[in-house]
């Protein structure tokens, strides 16, 4: 592998202080604790996680974060820093199938865990050249993984400039720059296929036929590589990783919420909490989100305006009903495509014909929800707080029309089996931390992808390393652990 020399903090590194017990902030601890830093990370909550966190109503349990966990080895990596063993702290159950795709005219397409399966699943449905075309795309979104994976995402950048090379002109070739939407349109025919493989650029911030193709390295990790999923909800990986950080001499502080970087000049010096702690650090971490970060705790505008990525409404259900026909993960595509984006990114508008996910933990840990009972998270796509919707105003009202739409979708009798329901709206994210009321940070637009993304070295200050979904590489799981690696080698100049 090509070694690439990254720029580090200047001066003692011997105190970390880590703000924020999100996946990236305890990752970053972990391998800090490994390269023998003396860590406190600071916690406002009373449990790690994050945006990976948890919510209890009685006996159901629910992730109020992410649904998908892909690439396990990034954690095995993590773990493998302290001499750990990801098995002794999580089960992982690979999910098959990764996907249940549900279309209008009431065909279900699955993606299975295997390539093979996969590929006659299309077959089925679509027909053998539809098989064909997928065997195809398999074969070009792995070569893209593998061409960006090591130049372009698991790499720290210092400039722009750090992107020329040759892997630069292999990802020229392939049709890296060149529009995600017409290139997934050059592999499938068929108007479901080109569906279940393009609609991942949302968790980008971008719709298809405006992403660049190189974003099809989600699509890969997604319907290639494989989904999985811990036993006890996602939440668990943030559990565990708080244990393992515990483990290894992490100070893990729950309950503590950090008002202030002390700087002094261009060095930070501390942090303050607000029941009036100053904890001393030759380095800080920062783990909440970036335009928070620089307004509540370093108190200095951003240096540049950031685009935002759509938000969602989540509406976490306990109910009674069960249905046999989805899977862990459901998603129901409704007729409109490419207007539904433009409703959401360009309108400000809610879907009008919305696209839903369903993810039903249920369906493989029955230990989330009482005997009987089940747990689903609907996701549906909305504006982030720019667009001006009043959420206080109409998210009741939304969240009811969403349950209509999934009791025509199939979901009969669920609005009368509820027994729990909660609603999270842009607006409850804002209050969480995120800017723009979105769980899914700055969009990843050309102008805010690989080096042109915030990096996790502070502009002008010598000690201060940002992790998270909103520097490099972005945002997702693998992401943000691949930003915790970054951040702790821009702390202990690691090279690999």
């Amino acid at each position: 592998m090509e070694v690439f020399a990254v720029r580090t903090v200047i001066g003692a590194t011997d105190r970390v202080v880590i703000v924020g017990a999100g996946l990236g902030g305890l990752a970053c601890a972990i391998r800090l604790a490994a390269a023998g830093r003396q860590v406190t990370v600071l916690e406002r909550e009373e449990v790690p996680g994050g945006r990976a966190g948890r919510l209890t109503d009685g006996e159901f349990d629910f992730d109020t974060g992410p649904t998908v966990l892909t690439m396990p080895d990034l954690l095995d990596d993590t773990l493998a820093t302290v001499g750990e063993n990801r098995a002794d702290w999580l089960d992982l159950v690979r999910l098959d199938p990764s996907y249940r795709a549900h279309f209008p005219d009431g065909s279900t397409l699955d993606i299975r865990s295997t390539t093979a399966g996969t590929a006659a699943e299309i077959a089925r449905v679509c027909g053998p050249k539809e098989a064909d075309s997928f065997l195809h795309f398999a074969d070009y979104a792995r070569g893209m993984y593998e061409i960006e994976w090591n130049s372009f995402i698991d790499r720290n950048f210092d400039s722009p400039m750090d992107l020329l090379g040759r892997d630069l002109a292999r990802l020229v070739a392939a049709g890296g720059f060149r529009r995600l939407g017409p290139k997934i349109a050059s592999f499938f025919h068929d108007p479901r296929t080109r569906r279940i493989f393009s609609f991942q650029s949302l968790y980008a911030g971008v719709a298809p036929d405006r992403a660049l193709a190189l974003y099809s390295v989600i699509s890969y990790l997604d319907t290639v590589a494989g989904v999985w999923f811990p036993r006890g909800g996602i939440h668990a990986v943030p559990v565990a990783l708080a244990r393992v950080a515990a483990k290894h001499g992490v100070d893990i502080r729950y309950g503590r919420t950090v008002t202030e970087v002390e700087l002094d000049g261009s060095r930070a010096r501390s942090v303050h909490t607000a029941d009036g702690e100053r904890i001393a650090a030759d380095v800080v971490v920062l783990n909440p989100d970036l335009p928070v970060v620089y307004r509540d705790l370093l108190h200095r505008p951003l240096r540049r305006a950031l685009r935002y990525s759509p938000s969602c409404v989540v509406l976490h259900v306990g109910a009674t009903a069960g249905y046999g026909r989805i899977a862990h993960h459901n998603i129901h595509f409704g007729t409109a495509w490419r207007r539904t984006f433009r409703q959401i990114i360009d309108a400000g508008r809610l879907m009008s014909d919305p696209s839903i996910l369903v993810c039903n933990p249920t369906a493989t840990d029955s230990s989330l929800a009482p005997s009987g009972a089940h747990t689903y998270y609907v996701l549906a796509p909305v504006p982030n707080l720019t667009a001006g919707i009043d959420w206080a105003s109409i998210g009741e009202q939304y969240a009811d029309e969403l349950l209509r739409t999934l009791e025509q979708r199939g979901y009969r009798g669920l609005n009368s089996a509820i027994t729990v329901r909660h609603l999270v709206t842009p607006a409850d994210w804002a209050r969480a931390g995120m800017a723009a009321g979105t769980p899914f940070a700055a969009a990843h637009l050309f102008s805010q992808t690989g080096p042109l993304r915030p990096g996790n070295l502070a502009p002008g200050l010598d000690n201060v390393v940002f992790v998270g979904s909103g520097t490099q590489p972005g945002v997702g799981v693998p992401m943000v652990l691949l930003s915790a690696r970054l951040a702790a080698e821009r702390i202990t100049g690691d090279q690999r």
